[in-house]
């Protein structure tokens, strides 16, 4: 029999239980037709014969919430993340460095800064910024992407610009805008340089997918496009797939349309409006390349920025009232958005990260199931940052998905514990928790806000240890196995795509990874060190480390 490509002579963990291990796969047209041992080979003649070398074999890595756009313009911008960052002195001095390269009058830009893993322990004031860059506008955007921090000259462009609902100013001791802007009054900001071209954001998806493909990820959800905090520009679907039509999306991408681009619809006398975009689109619509997946609402805010709605303060202070940070959308507006997007056939994927936030979305989950039953709907809570013990039966019971982020444990996960304190770091960011009640695990990173890697991802999920090499939660660890399972299996169920991906085996997509050592096998200290040595997505191999293609 004649294939496209014939893969052999590989360590393959395949995850698929009926046949676990395996050393050849051959593909037709982009999928897998057969996978067997070295006997298997002899069957079949190839266009190309690819020898893996023994190398170890995992399906493709699958980032469940990423934003791919973000992380692609932000490669153009300073990078304010620590390290290379140690102080609000150095951040000033990245910035006077950049505005001396970059016009009078134009835009300089950081990204990724965090005030926990600064000297002064506090963000950058805008007075700092003015003198870093006098005659610039100055915008540094917050490793959460939940706050940014700007310069007087931005601050006098929006300052009578009315603030948002479930956005706020920050102020200093006097009482003055101290350059700090959280949550949805970013867009005050963003609203001076947004919307986007769609070559920019076709340019970012490029650099991105470059990126993706050297880390061993074959496909990703954008958390968020065409409207809202999180959108580019509202034509951003359209960017998407210019990105494909110029053969520079290299990954497959599973699309979570922003709230706020929907809309209610009227149809036929006698059937209830929609709630959706135009023509009826909902979840689904697309192909193995792109395709949409649910509908992106926000609850709150972040952990690290204090700005989660929680039940009780934060340790040590927070913002809101009685500093338990604050909804981003009000609990009615809520509850009345993922009810008329369950009606309307989305998958609801809701941002909840402080557990109010994640019991009110549990509550509107609930209420939506049983005004309008529906089948398997798999919504989600991405981040479901804090989850308190009594609710874990009702998110199974729910059929509800966590998307919880490995990587936050070691890069945020200090701060994370210092907002939190020891009484309620053991209901942050669950993994074993959920495994052991049934309830599915997928794998991300929230990329740009933390390093995207899988290896990095899993190795946290694996070791639970934060930067400063403290134990963050040692009870939700997970092994090896399962936190791979997670970037595989785990990922696909949570976009409706199992059928098709997260195991080597018949069927599926030809997407998998080649490592430099066995994941499963080398000590668990070491698994965020492993190299991707090649990327083959659709059989096709993208990322080639050793010339395995040759």
């Amino acid at each position: 029999m004649k294939v496209d490509q014939l893969f052999v002579n590989g360590d393959i963990h395949t995850f698929d239980p009926g046949q676990p291990r395996a050393s050849t796969v051959a593909v037709i047209a982009g999928r897998i037709v057969a996978v067997g041992d070295d006997n298997l080979a002899e069957q079949f003649s190839a266009d190309a014969r690819i020898d893996l070398g023994r190398r170890s074999v995992v399906p493709g890595f699958n980032d469940a919430h990423n934003h791919m756009v973000f992380f692609g313009m932000s490669l153009a911008d300073v990078d304010c993340s620590s390290p290379p960052m140690r102080s609000v002195e150095d951040i000033c001095e990245a910035i006077r460095q950049r505005a001396a390269e970059t016009p009078a009058g134009g835009w300089v830009t950081g990204a990724g800064y965090d005030q926990n893993k600064l000297a002064e322990g506090r963000h950058p004031h805008a007075r700092e910024l003015d003198a870093a860059a006098p005659n610039h506008n100055v915008w540094l955007k917050h490793t959460s992407g939940h706050m940014c921090t700007v310069n007087t000259a931005v601050l006098d462009m929006i300052r009578e610009t009315p603030v948002p609902d479930g956005g706020e100013l920050g102020r200093d001791a006097d009482g003055a805008l101290d350059g700090l802007v959280m949550e949805q009054a970013q867009s005050m900001v963003r609203d001076l340089v947004y919307p986007l071209t769609v070559d920019r954001i076709v340019d970012a998806i490029d650099q991105a997918s470059k990126r993706y493909l050297a880390e061993g990820v074959t496909s990703a959800t954008e958390a968020g496009v065409g409207a809202g905090l999180v959108s580019h520009s509202p034509i951003e679907l359209m960017a998407w797939m210019e990105a494909r039509k110029r053969g520079v999306l290299g990954i497959r991408a599973n699309l979570l349309v922003a709230v706020e681009a929907l809309h209610h619809i009227s149809h036929a006398e006698g059937e209830d409006s929609v709630f959706t975009l135009d023509g009826g689109i909902h979840s689904g619509l697309g192909d193995e390349w792109l395709r949409i997946g649910g509908t992106k609402i926000f609850s709150d805010g972040s952990l690290i920025g204090r700005t989660a709605a929680m039940f009780d303060p934060f340790e040590g202070g927070g913002v809101g009232e009685c500093s338990c940070g604050f909804f981003q959308t009000e609990p009615e507006v809520l509850r009345r958005l993922i009810i008329d997007a369950h009606k309307s056939g989305w998958q609801v994927c809701t941002h909840a990260i402080g557990d109010r936030a994640v019991a009110t979305v549990l509550d509107a989950y609930e209420e939506a199931q049983k005004l309008y039953p529906r089948y398997d709907s798999r919504h989600r809570i991405e981040h479901c940052g804090v989850l308190q013990e009594h609710l874990l039966d009702k998110v199974k019971a729910l059929g509800v998905i966590p998307v919880p982020q490995g990587r936050f444990i070691s890069e945020i996960g200090d701060g994370m514990k210092g907002a939190l304190g020891v009484h309620r770091t053991p209901d942050a960011y669950r993994q074993r928790s959920f495994l052991d009640r049934g309830i599915p695990l997928p794998g991300s990173s929230d990329r740009p806000v933390v390093n995207g890697a899988p290896l990095l991802g899993i190795h946290d999920m694996v070791n639970q240890r934060t930067a400063s090499g403290e134990p963050f939660v040692p009870e939700e660890a997970i092994s090896a196995s399962e936190a791979i399972a997670a970037y595989t299996g785990g990922s696909a169920y949570a976009a409706f795509e199992e059928r098709v991906k997260g195991t080597i085996s018949p069927g599926k997509l030809a997407d998998f990874v080649v490592l430099g050592e066995d994941p499963l096998t080398i000590d668990k200290d070491g698994i965020g060190q492993i190299s991707v040595d090649a990327t083959i997505v659709g059989g096709n191999v993208a990322h080639d480390l050793l010339g395995i293609a040759n």
